[in-house]
């Protein structure tokens, strides 16, 4: 699926992910406000509450009323390619199978 296929609303939500992703966006960081977002990408702000919605929804970002919204301590979990997140769980499965592997090897041989 290209940018072009997606609604006006969830390029935004891939738009902010991507940049969590990346590190553009950290941890506590503010999101410009709704008027600023519309603004950049050129859409109605409705259209922007409704890409905050759905980045709240996925615990991407919270909101706090008057005063914006921020991205999530947990983001980068909540955005993370689930490609990686299984190589990442192999990387650390393996690790502990070596462990494993080497204090029976170590009992073994004594």
């Amino acid at each position: 699926m290209t940018a072009e296929d997606l609604q006006p609303y969830q390029r935004i939500v891939q738009d902010v992910k991507d940049q969590v992703r990346l590190g553009r966006l950290k941890s506590k960081d503010k999101l410009p406000s709704t008027r600023e977002l519309a603004s950049h990408y050129s859409v109605a702000p409705g259209t922007v509450q409704r890409a905050l919605a759905e980045l709240r929804a996925e615990d991407v970002i919270y909101s706090h009323q008057g005063r914006g919204s921020f991205i999530r301590e947990s983001a980068m979990n909540a955005v993370a390619d689930p490609t990686a997140q299984a190589i990442k769980r192999l990387e650390e499965q393996v690790a502990e199978l070596r462990e494993r592997l080497e204090r029976l090897e170590a009992s073994d041989s004594k």
